[in-house]
C-alpha cells in the first residue's frame, strides 16, 4: 500500500472519528448554551468543538492501537470496552484540569497555584460535567468500535439497512 493510499485512509479514519466527537461536544455547548440563557449569559466558545473534537479523536485513534495486555485479551470484550473506557476518561480528566490551570496561571501567578484554584474554585463542576460528558461520548465510541470489529466493515451499516430479524420472522 502507497503513503497516498495510507494517508487517504488515516484521514478518512480522523475524519469520521472527529465529526462522531463533534456531535457529542456540540451537543453539550448546546446545553451549555441553553442553561446559561436562563442566566442570560452569552457562552460562544463554537471553535473549541471543532478543536476539542479534533485531539480527542486524533489521541483516541491512536490510543486504540495500544494493546492493554495479554490477559485481557483472554477475557470477555466488555472488560475491554470498559477498560478502555476507563483509561481514556482519566486522561480527559487529566487534560481538563490541566487546561483550567493553564488558562488562570495569569491570574492566579503562575501554573501550580492555578492548579490548586481548580480543585477550590467552582471551575471543577465545569470539568465534572465535561467529564461526565466525555465519558459517555468514549464508552460509546467504543462500543460502536466493538461492534465494528465483530460485524467487519460496513456490517454495521448494512444491518440498518436491513429489517429487524424478528419482524422477518414472523
Amino acid at each position: 500500500m502507497s503513503w497516498k493510499e495510507k494517508l487517504k485512509i488515516e484521514l478518512k479514519s480522523v475524519g469520521i472519528t472527529t465529526i462522531y466527537f463533534m456531535i457529542w461536544f456540540g451537543t453539550l455547548m448546546l446545553i451549555k448554551i441553553l442553561l446559561l440563557k436562563d442566566y442570560n449569559i452569552e457562552f460562544t466558545d463554537i471553535s473549541m468543538v471543532f478543536v476539542g473534537a479534533l485531539v480527542v479523536a486524533k489521541v483516541i485513534l491512536i490510543m486504540e492501537h495500544i494493546p492493554l495486555g495479554s490477559w485481557v485479551q483472554q477475557k470477555p470484550a466488555i472488560i475491554d470496552l470498559l477498560l478502555r473506557t476507563f483509561l481514556y476518561s482519566i486522561g480527559i480528566v487529566i487534560i481538563l484540569i490541566l487546561e483550567k490551570a493553564f488558562e488562570g496561571r495569569h491570574e492566579y501567578g503562575g501554573f501550580a497555584n492555578s492548579l490548586q484554584q481548580v480543585f477550590n474554585h467552582v471551575d471543577i463542576y465545569h470539568v465534572w460535567v465535561n467529564s461526565i460528558c466525555v465519558f459517555y461520548a468514549l464508552l460509546s465510541f467504543n462500543f460502536l468500535t466493538l461492534i465494528r470489529m465483530h460485524l467487519g466493515k460496513g456490517g454495521l451499516f448494512q444491518m440498518m439497512k436491513e429489517p429487524p430479524l424478528e419482524l422477518v420472522k414472523k
